[in-house]
Order: structure tokens, then sequence, then C-alpha cells
């Protein structure tokens, strides 16, 4: 059973874990080199610890012992009860959902361990956005697509913010980072997968006319949002794939169009 601590002092180096969390370049550095990740409200938590993450300690405020009081029970790791306020100080924002937890990191598989098993891949480039990370994680769990390749200079998916947002999906859907880019893709092609870069190019032929639900393993690559794919990137695909816009509308938000794109590849029913 968790030890349930009650800390008054903002600076107590037990909270170390949370201070500073809406720091976006240190979090980024620091999180990865100390081997953690934040885990956010009650859901989130509960996603990360049934997905095996060995947690290192819980904030919560007063409210929410109860509610978490089972997942408590089974920790061995210390949870601090703390006020609001005191939460705001050492976080830096408001912990409008009550519960944090710090959790241990597991090791990342090479692409080349999940490319065995997968049909349906994402691959992701230069996507920094935390909160179009989270959404396209979110999409890719919900509409079957097997796992998820970073570009090296791809965000962080277990950041607070792409945790949060993605409700945990993050946690669901298993990933990798290539180790060059882009000539990491080679590896992709060569583990059987056709290359379809995602791109609003009137050069691209539209999801229905490509069919990707009949190819036998696809991986769909996305860019950043605004820039798209790079040059490179579009150079190595085998070929471009769009979504038809109207009224004038000429790209979707790079979290809306991997929705779209997903059903498309993934459930056997072409976009439209």
């Amino acid at each position: 059973m968790a030890d349930l601590i009650t800390v008054e002092d903002p600076d107590d180096p037990r909270l170390a874990d949370y201070t500073g969390l809406t720091d976006v370049e240190l979090r980024r550095k620091r999180e990865p080199a100390e081997g953690l990740f934040i885990a956010e409200g009650e859901k989130v938590i509960r996603r990360a610890k049934e997905a095996g993450y060995e947690m290192r300690s819980m904030l919560l405020s007063a409210k929410w012992i109860d509610v978490m009081r089972d997942v408590i029970d089974e920790l061995p790791a210390p949870v601090y009860a703390v006020r609001p306020e005191l939460a705001e100080q050492v976080t830096g924002y408001h912990v409008h959902r009550g519960a944090l937890a710090s959790m241990q990191r597991k090791p990342l598989p090479t692409a080349g361990e999940l490319l065995r098993s997968a049909r349906r891949v994402v691959i992701m480039e230069s996507v920094n956005d935390h909160t179009n990370i989270g959404a396209i994680f979110r999409s890719a769990a919900a509409l079957g697509m097997d796992a998820v390749l970073l570009s090296p200079d791809c965000a962080d998916p277990l950041y607070r913010r792409s945790v949060k947002v993605s409700m945990g999906a993050v946690f669901s859907v298993p990933y990798a980072r290539l180790e060059t880019w882009p000539k990491g893709l080679e590896s992709v092609r060569e583990a059987g997968f056709t290359l379809l870069a995602l791109t609003p190019d009137d050069k691209a032929r539209t999801l229905d006319e490509a069919a990707p639900h009949r190819m036998d393993r696809v991986a769909l690559m996305l860019g950043a949002e605004g820039d798209g794919l790079s040059t490179q990137a579009l150079v190595a695909a085998d070929e471009w794939v769009r979504i038809p816009m109207s009224h004038g509308v000429d790209s979707l938000n790079v979290g809306a169009a991997a929705a779209v794109a997903f059903y498309a590849v993934a459930t056997g029913r072409p976009a439209s």
C-alpha cells in the first residue's frame, strides 16, 4: 500500500517530478533524460497503469484521494496530498483535474520490431505540436492503425499535453523513432510497406482513387502543421494521396486529416 503524505511546502524536494510542468523546453530535455513522464487526470492515470507503466508517485488534491483509493491501495509508490493552491505553485498551472502521476518510461521498441507484425503504420515527420501528436495517436488507436513511427525530430508523445489530448491512447499504440531521415524510410519499404504521402497537392491521387484499404501493408506519412511533408519525404514516398476538399478549403488541420486518412487506410472504406 502506498504511503499517503501531506505536503505543505511547494519547494519540498519530493515533488521535484512535478515542478515547472508548463516549461516545455525544460520538460522536453528533463523527462526523457530522467526516464519519466506525467499522466494527468483519473482516466489517463488508470490507462497508464493498465498499460504496465510503473508509477513513481502521485500528486492529488484532497477530493481525489477517495476516487483514486483503489489505485492508491495497490501502489508501493508514495502519494502526495496537497492543497490545489500548492499544486498550482509547484506545477505552474491550475491542475483542474486534481490528479497527477509521475510514471516511469519503458524502453522503446525499434522500428524493425514494430514493422514485423504491423500492416497499417503511421509515419510522422517533424510534428512538434503536442496537441497534434496527441490527436493523431487518439485517432490511430480508435481507427485501427497498428503502430506509429516518428522522425528523429518529432515531439515526445509522452509529454503531458500529448498524453492528455490523446486520453491515454499513446499507451495503446506502439511507437518507435526512425534513427535517420528520410533514409530510415527505406527500411519501411523493405519490410513490404507502400509509402503513401498525405499532401494537399493537386498532383496527388485522392484516397478513394488510391484505395489504400486494398493494399497489403501501408505506411501513411504525415507532415507538420502548415509546412506539411518535406520535399525529401515526398520524393521518398511511393505515392502521393490527398483528401478531396470542398467550399474553397485547401486543407485540414493535420489531426483532422489524419483521422480521415486513417479511416480510409484501416477500415476498408475509402474516403470520398
